[in-house]
């Protein structure tokens, strides 16, 4: 399947691609809108629903079930397209909000984000191949500049929003007003070219999936030490990631082999690199600083807002028009700025060195992040957009969890006698990952 060619729009934003591009911008905003106005409302809902000890599984939840989705969905959308795709996402996406925003006790709630996070899956892989049939290739890197921009706003405004949401309406309807911005953001992109496709079957791929979201699951829960026994399910659930990840993704995935097993490398070393050293950036600026936790929430704005602006200098700076060059640049930049916020302990370090070189670390990701989007869109043959969609959103999920999880085991072992000591080793060996994605990175091909 080709992607629809149009040599005389130069902006996704103009022509017959605007429409398109407001609704992926407008799907994509709420997904992260969504995320973060949870996080900002779950201390209510746990206060009125009684529900503390869901506190964890609330979070995990949908994470598993997007691992089921992105497993799923992926064949579905190659047969099918991703018109049928996006319809059926959006559905079960604010079904589940709804189920969340009117649940009477935790157990529903928590049933509510195991819903729209199987839709929210659902809608992610859709939306992958919509870009991959209704922009030309040399359009996508803005395209994914522009996802990547759409997940950066909410970070600035939607913790602020939900709270005011929460305080006059009450939290359940920074729910319940969801469905509303969902349905208008998907009337933009409906009429975006769907065209199907041929799905390979691979019998077995949904019972395997089921076990890799488990073991999301329980890595995701174990790993916050909420159970007396969480170094059992930490270790189970990796195992559980790491069996039900090689049946669910390609064959030849995690070889590092030229192609996609490249792209998927670079991106699981460095998405686990960044998220992996986010966990302890507001913990280090709180010990080792004085921070307020909501001056820390600025520094990590800063690298949100770096991260998009990595991203649109990747799609538009002539002088980055090599992607492997530029994953690798992006790479070594997000290596060298996590290792120079780890300084953050350091007194005789200017506060201000420690924030930019958390921008440093945002600017790196954005540049990589965006490319090997557009890189293993690139690998898709024709028809097989969403199966390549799939494994690459699966593969985030799988190694981002693993590595946050496994961070955290750590972490419990020094955090009631040296937690900024422990943190900051974190932070390092989050640096030493990232260098890690030069080895595949290496293998990369425009």
């Amino acid at each position: 399947m080709t992607a629809v060619a149009d040599a005389a729009v130069v902006s996704p934003w103009r022509g017959r691609h605007a429409r398109t591009t407001v609704g992926v911008f407008s799907l994509a905003f709420l997904f992260a809108f969504e995320a973060l106005a949870v996080a900002t409302v779950m201390p209510d809902v746990a206060a009125e629903l009684d529900g503390l000890r869901w506190y964890a599984v609330a979070f995990a939840a949908p994470l598993a079930a997007g691992v089921v989705a992105l497993a799923a969905s992926g064949p579905q959308v190659d047969r099918l397209g991703p018109g049928p795709a996006l319809r059926r996402g959006l559905v079960v996406f604010c079904a589940g909000v709804v189920i969340a925003g009117l649940a009477p006790d935790m157990p529903v709630f928590v049933l509510g984000r195991l819903v729209h996070g199987y839709g929210g899956g659902v809608l992610g892989v859709a939306l992958y191949v919509v870009i991959a049939q209704a922009y030309p290739e040399a359009m996508r890197p803005q395209v994914f500049a522009v996802l990547t921009t759409a997940w950066v706003l909410p970070a600035l405004v939607g913790p602020v929003l939900a709270a005011h949401v929460a305080e006059q309406l009450g939290w359940r309807w920074v729910f319940l007003g969801v469905p509303v911005v969902a349905v208008a953001a998907w009337l933009l992109v409906a009429d975006a070219p769907s065209a199907p496709g041929v799905a390979r079957a691979e019998p077995g791929r949904l019972a395997w999936a089921v076990a890799a979201a488990g073991g999301v699951l329980a890595v995701s829960v174990g790993g916050q030490q909420v159970v007396a026994w969480w170094p059992v399910l930490v270790v189970a659930g990796l195992a559980a990631v790491v069996l039900g990840g090689r049946q669910v993704l390609p064959a030849g995935s995690w070889s590092l082999a030229p192609g996609l097993p490249a792209v998927l490398g670079s991106r699981a070393a460095i998405g686990t690199a960044m998220a992996a050293a986010e966990v302890y950036v507001p913990l280090l600026l709180v010990l080792e600083r004085g921070l307020s936790l909501a001056q820390a929430g600025w520094v990590l704005t800063t690298g949100a807002v770096t991260w998009s602006a990595g991203a649109v200098l990747a799609a538009r700076w002539r002088l980055l028009a090599d992607q492997p060059g530029r994953v690798r640049t992006g790479a070594l930049l997000l290596g060298v700025g996590i290792a120079a916020f780890a300084t953050v302990s350091l007194s005789v370090v200017p506060l201000g060195v420690v924030v930019v070189a958390w921008g440093v670390a945002g600017l790196g990701i954005g540049m990589a992040f965006s490319t090997l989007s557009v890189l293993a869109l690139a690998t898709a043959g024709d028809g097989e957009a969403g199966r390549t969609s799939s494994a690459l959103q699966l593969n985030d999920y799988l190694a981002n969890s693993a590595g946050v999880a496994v961070g955290g085991v750590v972490f419990a072992a020094f955090a009631e006698t040296a937690p900024g000591a422990a943190a900051t080793a974190l932070v390092l060996a989050a640096a030493g990952i990232a260098g890690l994605a030069l080895v595949p990175a290496a293998r990369l091909r425009s």
